[in-house]
């Protein structure tokens, strides 16, 4: 009797842990599958009004970052409040900055985040210049949002006043990565983007195509990172958790429809 309640308990306990770990492999896989960066880009709707959120987004844990109408919730880079630079205008974050310079300020997420997906529209001027700056830390020693967050670059290069390298080309990672497609639309259309930050592994997809794909951290990484330009910023790329911006380069470029998802 002894050996047979023995023998039905040992079963019971194999047969709950393989079951356990069904459901974690299960969980894990969900998991994986939900943080595919083609998956989230997938998830938003682009035919809905601008500047809103359905609720299928609402489900799958996207959130607005701006209701096209006021700047609540961003501020200027080292500053408390938006700075006169930026203004809104049809629905869309915008600069009212000339003259192609960096002096002006980028726009930047009142939070901090560290696993995200980013998705938003932007269209630009002939010759404009911006960008994506993202895991940014805020200190007066730095000048510039770039100093610390590497750049998923925003620009028309076909019409830049002066010869690019091919890290500078529109859909690139700014100073470290060419992409690897050219999907960007013509001056004056609403291009889509996404930013996929998901612990080391980094994923840009500009218009439905994958632009960028690279592990921060690993040997080609910091290759890359301790030479060119970011040799001579040694806080390039520190910081694995910051804020987000806009840059802003005192060309005209407009961007909405900003939502974000905090990945797990």
């Amino acid at each position: 009797m002894k050996k047979i309640s023995y023998f039905l308990l040992t079963s019971a306990a194999m047969l709950l842990f393989a079951c356990g770990g069904k459901k974690a492999e299960q969980s894990s896989s969900e998991g994986e599958k939900n943080a595919d960066p083609m998956v989230l880009y997938g998830e938003i709707d682009r035919t809905s009004v601008p500047n809103t959120i359905t609720e299928a987004e609402k489900s799958k844990g996207w959130q607005l970052l701006f209701d096209g109408t006021t700047a609540n919730g961003w501020h200027g880079y080292n500053l408390k409040g938006v700075p006169d630079c930026w203004a809104i205008e049809d629905g869309a974050l915008t600069m009212k900055s000339v003259g192609a310079q960096e002096e002006e300020q980028d726009l930047l997420t009142n939070k901090e985040y560290k696993k995200f997906a980013l998705s938003l529209e932007y269209k630009m001027t002939k010759g404009a210049n911006s960008g994506i700056v993202f895991q940014i830390k805020e200190d007066p020693k730095y000048r510039f949002a770039y100093e610390t967050g590497p750049e998923f670059q925003v620009i028309d290069h076909e019409n830049w006043h002066e010869k690019l390298e091919d890290w500078q080309i529109n859909g690139g990672n700014y100073a470290m990565y060419p992409p690897i497609a050219k999907p960007y639309k013509a001056i004056g259309e609403w291009n889509q983007l996404m930013l996929v930050v998901n612990g080391n592994d980094v994923t840009q997809i500009l218009n439905g195509e994958v632009t960028v794909k690279y592990t921060k951290y690993s040997d080609e990484w910091t290759k890359l990172r301790n030479s060119g330009k970011w040799s001579a910023f040694p806080d390039y790329g520190k910081y694995d958790e910051g804020y987000i911006s806009l840059q802003n380069h005192g060309t005209k470029v407009w961007y909405r429809n900003i939502m974000i998802k905090e990945l797990k």
